[in-house]
């Protein structure tokens, strides 16, 4: 008989972006290790991207269950419908460029929605899940986070209970680069410790994507901790030609803090000293960019260079990640970035391209491009070393040989993830 696993997710299709993806993957291959996966979603999320393509990939035999969620964003609508929306997506502007409604929705975000603005699905969730979960003879419960507050209905259905509780964090908590920009009182701050460490100490098992939120979490708690990264998924085949151009194609957000200017500068250092590389050179965004970023590229005289996409399905994102010619993977200079291993990076590792990745120092994704031979990773100091790796690339494009080669891959696969983890369960 398989074991059931019952996963508590936010974004599930047909919600876009990277935070679909995990729980996905997994529900899709748990079956193949004998544990049947019942996923509890929301019944009316306002998803900020939606991606109605992955819909395909919910199996019709899966048992979905959902509840009617509350959240506040049709009040923020009343105050700004744009900048609701933005904030939202996760899109903070620069503090010197904030509004005062945007000041007003961020404190209000921060301070009277601990932890996050689904905090109001806790109390439902509880109560109609404490009755599936009897009636189903369900032993295990997976929550994932963010948004975390979906972490307090495991804690709160653990000491009911007392199911085993898997926490899977996506992201960090309270040490995410966002988490300064929300305005929090000292108190709201102490708040979101004591709900983190409340998380930690009690659930059986915790499961991050990286070494360093691992690390970062084994000064609060002594529960066992796993890493099981992000990966990449056996894709449907494509149809796609490679870029006739020399093309840079970023995949994602390009936030107001995600803006190397180190990499706008060498671009614009290599159009002045050579003529083919002016005529040959395209930027391909897909996925929303600042305003910041496209001022930057200005200020460099890289306007004219720019295919400005904009958000894509996810099936058209691998086939722009195919047929390009380098991709960038760009995060934000910091030490709070530096556990931060996006999504795509992986499926970026398996596009057979090279990968031009800017980040802090002794990052994770540093560790892991390294380790895959898969690229080249560059600090925001890096300048000579970037050009000098960019030029060489764009020679071998010239000469039709830009390639990668690249090894061990096969652990970052979806279907080992999904082994690791039930080995878990």
């Amino acid at each position: 008989m398989r074991k059931k696993a019952l996963i508590i997710t936010y974004y599930w299709p047909p919600a876009g972006g990277p935070g679909v993806q995990r729980w996905l993957k997994f529900v899709k291959y748990l079956p193949d290790f004998n544990i049947e996966p019942i996923v509890y979603i929301p019944e009316n999320p306002r998803y900020p991207l939606r991606d109605n393509s992955l819909s395909s990939e919910v199996s019709s035999a899966l048992t979905i269950i959902k509840q009617p969620i509350n959240e506040p964003y049709k009040l923020a609508d009343l105050f700004s419908e744009k900048t609701s929306k933005t904030i939202s997506k996760g899109v903070i502007s620069e503090k010197k460029t904030q509004s005062f409604v945007e000041k007003l929705l961020l404190y209000i975000r921060g301070n009277f929605f601990i932890p996050d603005a689904r905090k109001g699905w806790i109390k439902p969730s509880v109560v109609f899940l404490s009755e599936y979960i009897s009636k189903e003879n369900i032993e295990t419960i997976i929550t994932t986070g963010p948004p975390h507050s979906l972490h307090l209905i495991g804690l709160k259905l653990k000491e009911q209970l007392g199911v085993k509780w898997v926490a899977d964090f996506r992201d960090p908590w309270t040490t995410i680069g966002y988490h300064k920009q929300l305005k929090l009182t000292e108190s709201s701050k102490a708040k979101h410790k004591e709900l983190e460490k409340q998380v930690l100490i009690t659930a059986d098992q915790i499961i991050v994507t990286s070494f360093k939120t691992k690390k970062e979490f084994q000064q609060i708690t002594n529960q066992s901790i796993e890493v099981i990264t992000n990966g990449y998924d056996k894709e449907s085949v494509v149809d796609f030609k490679m870029d006739s151009k020399f093309t840079l194609a970023h995949i994602g957000s390009l936030l107001s803090k995600r803006n190397p200017e180190i990499l706008w500068r060498v671009l614009s250092d290599l159009i002045a000293e050579n003529d083919s590389f002016l005529k040959d050179l395209q930027l391909n965004f897909i996925g929303f960019v600042s305003g910041d970023v496209l001022y930057s590229i200005e200020k460099y005289h890289l306007s004219d260079y720019i295919n400005n996409i904009g958000y894509v399905s996810h099936k058209e994102a691998i086939k722009y990640q195919k047929k390009s010619q380098i991709l960038l993977l760009i995060e934000i200079d910091s030490d709070e970035t530096k556990c931060i291993i996006p999504g795509k990076l992986f499926e970026y590792m398996v596009s057979n391209r090279p990968i031009v990745a800017i980040g802090p120092k002794d990052s994770d994704v540093e560790k892991i491009i390294q380790e895959t031979n898969t690229g080249n990773y560059f600090n925001y100091t890096d300048y000579d070393l970037l050009k000098t790796t960019i030029l060489e690339h764009y020679k071998a494009y010239k000469n039709k040989s830009l390639q990668v080669h690249p090894i061990g891959l096969q652990k970052y696969s979806r279907k080992s993830l999904t082994e690791a983890l039930s080995k878990l369960l």
